[in-house]
Parts: structure tokens; C-alpha cells; sequence
């Protein structure tokens, strides 16, 4: 799944300036299974606190999969969503998504979230063509 880049933001890219608030736009509707799967992990943490938020329920099909995976993949997307929800995004498979407070005191938590322990606990036959 390709971003539907406006006329106007591809103009801003060849001209070499993009505002990172519309290439965020462009992302939220471009990738919305995505950015409703992000926003609402994003509430849940500062809602519940604790040290993150994450998602274990599989996409409801292979589009929207497709959309957590353009997301995520992509340092440019992962990294304007980080600094548009002033989290840190952690991704282990075809849909678990997490997000982290920006705090230092939850680094350890977030280091077992993304070692390699976890993601090798993290693994299902259910999940191995996702």
C-alpha cells in the first residue's frame, strides 16, 4: 500500500520542503487502520499510564495488515508518527504494536519489548505468512 500523496505535497517534495503536519495528514488518511490502531494505543497510554500500550488482535484482513506494515516499515512514517504522538513506537510482528512514553524510567521495559527473547516468544504458527 502506496500514501495518496496529494498534488500539492508531491509539489512541496520536489521543491524540497515538506511540512512534516501534512505529510502526517497524508499518512492519517492514507493509512487509516493504521492511524486509528496508533491513535488509539496512544489514548489507552495516557489514559491507563503505565509503562506502554500495545495491540495483540490480528487486522481484520490483509489490507489493513498491509497498512500497519507500510506504517511501521517505513522510517519516515514510523518516525513523523513518534514525533506527531510524542511516543516511541515498538512492533514485533504483523499487528502487535506498541507505543511508549518518551520517559526514560520505561527504557528497560521497552529494551524486553524489542529484544530478541521477545520477539522469538512472540511467535505462533498462526502467524507465520503474515
Amino acid at each position: 500500500m502506496s500514501l495518496d500523496v496529494s498534488p500539492a505535497l508531491l509539489a512541496q517534495a520536489e521543491r524540497g520542503e515538506v511540512d512534516e503536519k501534512e505529510f502526517v495528514d497524508c499518512v492519517r488518511t492514507s493509512l487509516p487502520y493504521a492511524w486509528e490502531m496508533i491513535s488509539s494505543l496512544v489514548a489507552r497510554l495516557t489514559v491507563d499510564g503505565g509503562d506502554f500500550a500495545d495491540n495483540q488482535v490480528p487486522p481484520p484482513s490483509e489490507a489493513e495488515r498491509g497498512q500497519l506494515l507500510r506504517a511501521l516499515a517505513s522510517d519516515a512514517i514510523r518516525g513523523a508518527l513518534q514525533r506527531h504522538f510524542g511516543v516511541r513506537l515498538a512492533f514485533q510482528n504483523c499487528h502487535r504494536v506498541a507505543v511508549f512514553p518518551l520517559d526514560r524510567d520505561v527504557q528497560e521495559t521497552y529494551s524486553r519489548f524489542t529484544s530478541v527473547r521477545a520477539q522469538l516468544l512472540n511467535q505462533s504458527p498462526e502467524l507465520r505468512d503474515c
